[in-house]
């Protein structure tokens, strides 16, 4: 299996598998990857998931290999659909990066809505180097989230940063100790988790459809699913729970 895909509670973990090649995408991982997404979107039980990859690296990339001249003969639209581009997901995702983030790799967590990373992690877009641009959503994920200069010199000269540098200029929410990634990412899932699904589906509709709109609109969206949030189960237990000063059931949709 080129991708493992397990569970914890309301919690999915999908692990990238070729540790022989860094978890480089060749077309079965994109499949599994894509399938893998799909299973955590479509099963109610799952709230929240978590994408990391074995061995040394999170997703060194595409596979030169392979995937490449897949996408020269064919056009990287004829890859299959995933979270970077042509798959939509309603759910969070939290990028847990372990070692190395490059390329198609740091794409991959950039598509996801937090990013966590460990203190060794080494995150870039090399494409440049290979007479290619990011195309995998990386020229237009990387702006949006620290800035056009700051992604500029990422993407123009293909340097790779370290954790630190991450964190300061907001590509990763987090940097932990490599040993404790994977529980700081599953605890901050577990927090997710516990919320009205509801009201983070619209939190996180609001926030994305709200990036391409005029101020004005997306007040007026932002309105309209708070709305929506006010008129659901989760938002009557959670009302009761405070009422009643005790958790709210996490059950509550």
């Amino acid at each position: 299996m080129t991708i493992d895909f397990t569970t914890d509670g309301a919690v999915a973990l999908i692990t990238l598998n070729r540790p022989e090649a860094y978890n480089a995408l060749d077309l079965a991982s994109l499949r599994a990857l894509s399938d893998a997404v799909a299973h955590f979107e479509t099963d109610p039980s799952l709230r929240v998931a978590v994408i990391t990859g074995t061995g040394k690296a999170f997703c060194a990339g595409a596979d030169i290999g392979e995937t490449l001249p897949c996408m020269k003969e064919n056009g990287t639209k004829s890859l299959p659909p995933t979270i970077m581009r042509g798959q939509t997901c309603s759910k969070p995702l939290i990028a847990a990066i372990n070692g190395l983030a490059l390329g198609g790799g740091l794409e991959l967590a950039l598509a996801c809505d937090i990013r966590v990373a460990g203190s060794s992690a080494r995150l870039g877009l090399p494409e440049i180097g290979l007479g290619l641009i990011p195309g995998w959503g990386g020229t237009q994920r990387l702006p949006r989230l620290v800035g056009g200069g700051r992604a500029a010199e990422m993407i123009l000269t293909g340097r790779a940063i370290d954790a630190a540098e991450a964190e300061r200029i907001g590509l990763v929410n987090k940097v932990v100790p490599d040993r404790e990634l994977m529980a700081a990412a599953l605890e901050m899932a577990g927090v997710i988790a516990e919320k009205s699904p509801d009201a983070v589906r619209f939190a996180r509709e609001t926030m994305y459809k709200g990036f391409d709109l005029p101020l004005g609109e997306a007040l007026d969206l932002e309105a309209a699913l708070e709305d929506a949030a006010l008129h659901t189960p989760g938002f009557d237990e959670s009302l009761r729970a405070y009422r009643e000063k005790r958790r709210a059931h996490k059950n509550k949709s």
